[in-house]
């Protein structure tokens, strides 16, 4: 059995996941900010990618507060 934390999300997981439009997941995507893969042709995100890019961000926010 797959651990959850690097089962693979589609754009509409990550979607609902971060709050945001999935046309916001392929804009960040594309400009290489958002950690994915394709598998045949379709983007996917490991949930553990996802949790330290998120946490990337927020020290990236402190700093510029």
């Amino acid at each position: 059995m797959t651990d959850t934390a690097d089962q693979a999300m589609t754009v509409r997981d990550v979607a609902g996941y971060l709050n945001v439009d999935v046309k916001t997941v392929y804009r960040l995507v594309k400009r290489g900010d958002l950690p994915g893969f394709k598998v045949a042709g379709a983007w996917r995100f490991k949930r553990s990618d996802l949790n330290s890019w998120i946490d990337m961000q927020k020290e990236s926010a402190k700093k510029r507060d």
